[in-house]
């Protein structure tokens, strides 16, 4: 024989006093966080290297070869023609080394082992598209 269901029913309030403003604030930190990420860039592009030792901010167009100590030695990265890339690094895959220039915003580039990080900031080609398939 079955025991009959006991208990209060469903019906009455299902969202407690403080659901509702505690939902209104996670979708407006959403929001804010999309608003943030997803914003057009200003100002003219620039290239932001960061290693162990510091971090540098050079133009796009600048033409220089910078050399960053890193745990396992020496990562140079080279900035010509508009465009920026590992040139060369202690790393044991080159992982880095392969994936070519970057040159627009939001693009970058890392060489994990060595502690090397590059990116383009700014504006970069005007494109305001990711720089993936341009190698």
């Amino acid at each position: 024989m079955k025991r009959p269901l006991t208990g209060r029913p469903l019906t009455g309030r299902l969202l407690k006093v403080l659901d509702i403003p505690v939902m209104a604030l996670a979708l407006g930190l959403t929001a804010l966080a999309a608003l943030g990420a997803y914003r057009p860039s200003t100002g003219e592009a620039r290239v932001t290297i960061r290693g162990t030792g510091g971090s540098w901010i050079f133009p796009l167009d600048a033409e220089e070869q910078v050399a960053v100590a890193g745990p396992l030695g020496t990562t140079v990265v080279e900035i010509s023609g508009g465009r920026a890339r590992v040139l060369s690094s202690p790393c044991e895959n080159q992982t880095c080394v392969a994936a070519g220039h970057i040159r627009s915003h939001g693009a970058w580039n890392a060489c994990l082992p060595n502690g090397v990080f590059l990116m383009i900031e700014g504006a970069g080609s005007g494109k305001g598209e990711p720089d993936v398939f341009t190698w």
